[in-house]
């Protein structure tokens, strides 16, 4: 009988114990509540005291509650915008957040898929109202003192082309005005949002099609310029070729005129030496020309006039002949 009361008891002590006591891993944080309300403090929530391990509670009448206390992840969906400027944009951005007071985000919120549904709202409404209230070139640079590639060809020429104008945020700068607009806001939930960025930014399919041909338009820009300056450079070497070759025509037709002067003295010198060797040397030479010159002068239907003493037509009459000494 005495044995039977001990197992009775001891089975008794082990249930009101395991009632009792609890663990507390270290990626979560647990607070304690009684007929439904939240008593005592929260268990291991602050990241800076790690209170993990073996627990003690009253049994039966209260109730351990574990609450995640890792950093959780925020993916929203993607959504449809419109810039400043008028340029609709789809945009998709995401956050990472811990819950910072258990027992108020427990109260309100319940689970993960309810918060998850508030950030959505919030953050989401946030954004559209931080994109709302900048230009497109705000959303698109990421920092107002990074300075962007630009083609060489450009910069070299001194183009304005493909230059972007100036900036005064940038895309970090609206991480952080989504992110200070939205954390008061979670806060009340028990929840601590850490950090919200722009994972992407698409173009709608109307504005890709202008982007699209603005750049082509810009290209095009481009390539005129360049056909421009290659048709100058190409003048200027034609320009050089006509100059270098009315230079080279010119020298060398002073060389052959020098030479065929040279030539034509020589060959006179040649024939006076020769004709005037000898009275008849001379007189042959007379001779000879003279009727070179009736045959460039006279022909079969030529009609000429001659005096008697016409020296063109002395041979015409008689031939003297030269006497010898």
């Amino acid at each position: 009988m005495k044995t039977i009361l001990l197992l009775f008891f001891t089975a008794i002590g082990i249930i009101v114990v395991s009632s009792m006591a609890y663990t507390v891993d270290q990626t979560e944080q647990v607070f304690i509540t009684e007929f439904g309300k939240p008593v005592g403090n929260p268990i291991n929530s602050d990241p800076a005291n790690n209170e993990a391990g073996l627990h003690w509670k009253l049994p039966f009448i209260q109730q351990v509650n574990r609450i995640e206390k890792r950093i959780l992840a925020w993916d929203g969906p993607a959504s449809e915008m419109t810039t400043r400027d008028k340029l609709y944009v789809t945009v998709d951005n995401f956050a990472r957040w811990r819950i910072s007071e258990p027992q108020v985000y427990f109260t309100k919120l319940r689970d993960e898929r309810s918060a998850l549904s508030r950030l959505d709202d919030i953050i989401g409404s946030e954004t559209l109202s931080v994109i709302a209230s900048h230009d497109l070139i705000e959303v698109i640079r990421s920092d107002k003192n990074r300075k962007p590639a630009r083609d060489e060809a450009l910069t070299a020429a001194n183009s304005n082309l493909g230059l972007l104008p100036p900036i005064r945020y940038g895309r970090s700068v609206l991480d952080e005005q989504i992110l200070a607009a939205a954390q008061p806001i979670v806060k009340a939930w028990g929840i601590e949002l850490l950090d919200v960025r722009f994972k992407r930014i698409n173009y709608k399919s109307g504005v890709i099609d202008k982007i699209y041909a603005r750049m082509a338009s810009e290209r095009n820009q481009i390539a005129d310029r360049f056909r421009s300056e290659g048709a100058g450079e190409a003048a200027k070497i034609i320009g050089r070729k006509e100059r270098d070759l009315l230079s080279i025509q010119s020298e060398a037709y002073r060389k052959e005129q020098e030479i065929k002067g040279k030539a034509d003295a020589e060959a006179t010198g040649i024939y006076a030496a020769a004709y005037n060797s000898s009275p008849s040397a001379a007189d042959f030479y007379q001779f000879v020309k003279t009727l070179d010159t009736y045959q460039k002068t006279l022909g079969k239907d030529t009609t000429t006039i001659f005096t008697s003493n016409s020296d063109l037509f002395r041979l015409f009459k008689h031939i003297e002949a030269r006497k010898t000494p």
